[in-house]
């Protein structure tokens, strides 16, 4: 498949640590949940997960995170697995980053730095690198750590994140800023290259449907699925993370622009917020929003929480938040999902599978009345030898019938767009296309 990445054969032993904090009140569920996903993130890494540890805290230590007893018992696991890699899925303050690799002799890396090394792994474009590598370098600005072993060989990288060439370089703070701004300024450019990409689509009339989701809800193989094309997917937390657009063919003629994004995680850091901003204006000014959720977890109405919590984050809510299909995936191992669906008020759910396609017709039907009802139903008045205007109604519209009052007239009535209806101007009872 296309966008494939290439790990090495040898990986690192690592083990992985759950603090659940008496102050967060989650239940031994949620606690347990979490640290499942986080194990799947660590393996997701290509290394070796020896061991998964749960631990309670009930007072954090500012300098340490963990009391001195937990400490030594990690440290006995450490040695005993002989990992090189410690994962704490907390965040973890500088100090405490520093104290506990010294107490440990091993690497430690917090569920932010996780996550951002996943994403340095996984980015294919341009963009996608530049955006993995601002992000990087805002996590990285108040702690300069070695990289990785295995992330080493295979590949140069920059910052934290870097190769056998930078493990003995340590950029000073003015370097990393600079460094950051140049970033800024490059994808300033991709944000107004995208803005001017969606200015002319809505001057061609496209609307814009973003699929959004927790990740590994199957978005991708969905994407695949409406638009014919082979983007990667598998059965991977952050199989996607560069964003691509596809036309959808739909009836009638009618067709819309879909978008493919990054999936959601709990917590997700605001460094990759922050830095994947130009990817998700691409959701930001979506016309429309499907929200894929996977039906086969059970844990799939807190990761509905999440994705909507994401959406607030980055600005959706209220009267900003476009329409919502929920598309509850992988119905194929989830047979039971339908008599879970409840209708919603403002928005749509759809039960499927994109593995499988069944449903999928379900869906297309979906976005072909939420297109139509974004029309009008109106009459035009055109002279019957304006062939170009008669061929714009048919091409982007849906003409319900026509009459011939006399020779020189004919009478449409259809359905079209308020945008596509005001580029006809009446002249003496005549419509005509504007400039034809």
């Amino acid at each position: 498949m296309s966008g494939s990445w290439e790990v090495p054969q040898d990986r690192d032993a690592v083990i992985s640590i759950h603090p659940e904090l008496a102050s967060l009140k989650r239940g031994p569920h949620v606690w347990h949940a979490r640290a499942e996903e986080f194990d799947q993130l660590v393996m997701a890494s290509n290394c070796d997960l020896h061991d998964s540890i749960c631990l309670p805290v009930r007072r954090p230590i500012a300098a340490t995170l963990f009391g001195r007893g937990q400490i030594e018992n990690i440290r006995d696991s450490v040695v005993g697995q002989d990992a090189v890699v410690v994962f704490v899925d907390h965040p973890l303050s500088p100090v405490q980053q520093r104290n506990l690799e010294e107490a440990w002799d091993s690497k430690v890396v917090d569920r932010t730095g996780l996550i951002l090394e996943i994403f340095a792994a996984r980015a294919q474009t341009k963009e996608g690198s530049l955006q993995v590598e601002l992000a990087s370098l805002n996590y990285q600005i108040s702690r300069l750590v070695r990289s990785w072993t295995h992330l080493e060989r295979q590949r140069g990288g920059f910052g934290f994140l870097g190769g056998p060439g930078e493990r003995q370089i340590e950029l000073d703070r003015r370097q990393i800023r600079n460094r950051i701004l140049k970033l800024e300024k490059e994808l300033s450019k991709v944000r107004r290259m995208r803005s001017t990409q969606r200015a002319g689509r809505k001057r061609k009339n496209i609307p814009t449907v973003a699929l959004v989701g927790y990740t590994n809800a199957g978005k991708s193989t969905l994407f695949n699925r409406l638009t014919g094309s082979d983007v990667y997917a598998a059965s991977q937390l952050f199989a996607t993370l560069d964003p691509t657009l596809r036309k959808v063919e739909l009836a009638d003629g009618h067709s819309l622009m879909l978008s493919d994004t990054v999936g959601f995680v709990q917590e997700l850091p605001h460094e990759l917020v922050d830095a994947f901003r130009a990817t998700l204006e691409e959701v930001v000014e979506a016309d429309l929003i499907i929200h894929v959720r996977d039906a086969a977890d059970s844990e799939v109405r807190q990761q509905g929480k999440v994705v909507d919590a994401t959406l607030r984050e980055i600005g959706l809510e209220g009267d900003i938040m476009p329409p919502v299909i929920e598309v509850w995936n992988k119905t194929d191992l989830a047979s039971q999902v339908k008599s879970r669906l409840t209708p919603e008020i403002n928005g749509s759910r759809v039960a499927l599978s994109a593995l499988t396609g069944a449903g999928v017709s379900e869906l297309m039907a979906v976005l072909h009345d939420w297109l139509e009802a974004q029309m009008v139903e109106t009459s035009l008045t055109l002279d019957a030898a304006d062939g170009k205007g008669l061929a714009f109604c048919y091409e982007h519209g849906t003409v319900l019938g026509s009459s011939f009052p006399d020779d020189e007239t004919v009478i449409v009535r259809l359905l079209l767009s308020a945008s596509d209806l005001g580029r006809f101007e009446i002249s003496n009872g005549i419509s005509r296309l504007k400039g034809g």
